[in-house]
């Protein structure tokens, strides 16, 4: 499955592009950054509240395949000018973590 499809499936807003056929191989849930730099990997879609430009320093440097911010809320500008630059997939929900999470477990067959 793709973060296109994932998106798409899981009706996400996409703030800013990445590489929207890179694919999903699971999920993390997380707002520590150091937990996220520590466990999540490669493939995975980061669910987080956390909307700050850290979090696209981190998502770049996990190689995450897309991140979903929760409840609605909206990074400002700046941080979705740099997903777009450092090429992050940036999307966004108005359901909460435990929602999104549940669907992307069942959508990824777990």
């Amino acid at each position: 499955m793709t973060v296109a499809e994932v998106s798409e499936h899981l009706s996400l807003e996409v703030l800013a592009e990445g590489d929207l056929n890179a694919p999903v191989r699971s999920g993390y849930c997380s707002d520590l950054l150091s937990d996220v730099l520590a466990h999540a990997g490669g493939g995975d879609v980061w669910i987080t509240h956390q909307r700050h430009m850290n979090v696209v320093a981190v998502a770049k440097l996990r190689e995450v395949a897309a991140v979903v911010i929760v409840h609605g809320a909206s990074p400002n500008e700046q941080v979705v000018e740099r997903a777009r630059s450092e090429g992050v997939s940036l999307l966004m929900s108005d359901e909460n973590a435990f929602q999104v999470a549940g669907k992307l477990y069942q959508l990824l067959g777990g």
